[in-house]
């Protein structure tokens, strides 16, 4: 079977060329979602004045960190390698400046990195735990779902673990394959009691940290690697913070809503420039930031006015976070819908190595869904 699928997904790797070329009649090394822009600045709630500099996306969660060790005193931050800076260096320089009972690593041990966290948390201290890498947060699922999320409800609010934020780096790199790029985000928004939030860029990302760090529900705070070092931005120096469960209308339109969250919104900001170069049609791009509990309202707002929607994540269709978002639309929004929601996302395979490129729900796919889209209310649909 999953040979097959692989195969089906190499027939797509084909036609998906072809698109590419057709573009401008050469191999277009701009076809690969790895070579994607990652520039828009960021136009949420940020401080109105003060000093900002110039940091990507893992800069900026060290300075969120930073700020939180500066300023509670009960705050520790504990992983694998952590104390090193971590795999990606998100936390340099940490253990040199707070010291080593605060900043320290811990055995290769998911379960045991959450379940600790856990414990921290009960007693009243602030714990940052990082997963080195999302793939790997599967073994502290117990912990997560069943003691963390559950804790306070449990216990009738006598105790709880709500200083908890879990920390993982999560989505495709260009080389990771199976074990180094899912995305597992809707396996947990199956569970009340987490929030699950996932930053698309630097001053986003810091103002998000510290929101859920500061929050009183345990939070998992999914980070796309490949935007640690490819994403920079204007990044304000001081203190800040992103309210969690609001999106944002990072481009406003008239004809179709786009949405999405992490990397792949950088995506369908490309996408909406090329449907109205391509296409004449004016696209509403939507970035969710926190994935639960989302913001209901902005999307429906979005899809009352456009009428149609395309929902992109890197994670695979069936049960992936999208249905969700679909199956809200669709109750919400019926009388509403002038064409069927659009679902892009990854294939419901294992994670390819080779194949990486076409898995991934790039522009050109996304763009083909808003031609669909725009076929479907003409009539032309077949």
């Amino acid at each position: 079977m999953i040979s097959r699928n692989l195969g089906s997904i190499a027939a797509r790797c084909f036609s998906t060329t072809v698109i590419a070329r057709s573009a401008g009649g050469e191999p277009n090394p701009n076809a690969l979602h790895f070579h994607q822009t990652y520039t828009t600045p960021y136009s949420g709630m940020l401080p109105s004045s003060g000093p900002t500099e110039v940091a990507n996306m893992c800069q900026a969660i060290n300075q969120a960190m930073d700020i939180t060790m500066k300023d509670d005193d009960t705050a520790v931050v504990c992983g694998e390698d952590v104390a090193f800076g971590g795999v990606f260096k998100c936390s340099l320089g940490l253990r040199e400046k707070y010291g080593k009972s605060r900043v320290f690593n811990t055995p290769l041990c998911e379960q045991g990195i959450v379940g600790f966290g856990i414990g921290i948390a009960t007693r009243g201290s602030t714990c940052i735990a990082e997963i080195q890498f999302a793939d790997y947060i599967f073994p502290a699922f117990d912990q997560l779902v069943n003691e963390a999320a559950k804790y306070r409800y449990r216990s009738g609010d006598e105790f709880n673990c709500g200083s908890l934020t879990v920390r993982a780096p999560c989505g495709a790199v260009g080389h990771g394959a199976l074990y180094h790029s899912q995305s597992p985000e809707a396996y947990f928004t199956h569970c009340p009691g987490l929030k699950i939030v996932v930053p698309s860029g630097p001053a986003q990302a810091k103002g998000l940290l510290l929101s859920c760090i500061r929050d009183p529900n345990p939070c998992i705070f999914l980070e796309p690697k490949i935007l640690y070092r490819r994403a920079k931005e204007e990044v304000p120096v001081d203190d800040y913070m992103i309210p969690l469960s609001e999106a944002r209308v990072v481009v406003e339109g008239e004809d179709v809503t786009l949405i999405g969250y992490g990397t792949q919104l950088h995506v369908l900001l490309t996408v909406a420039e090329m449907a109205k170069e391509q296409l004449g049609v004016s696209c509403e791009v939507i970035d969710l930031q926190t994935i639960m509990p989302f913001d209901e309202d902005t999307i429906i707002q979005s899809v009352k006015k456009t009428g149609s929607v395309v929902i992109a994540h890197e994670a695979p269709k069936t049960s992936g976070f999208g249905a969700e978002l679909s199956a809200t639309i669709q109750e919400k929004c019926f009388l509403y819908l002038e064409a069927p929601v659009e679902r892009v996302c990854g294939w419901d395979t294992p994670f390819p190595h080779v194949f990486e490129p076409f898995y991934l729900p790039n522009k050109f796919r996304c763009l083909e869904a808003v031609k669909k889209i725009i076929d479907f209310r003409s009539g032309r649909a077949n």
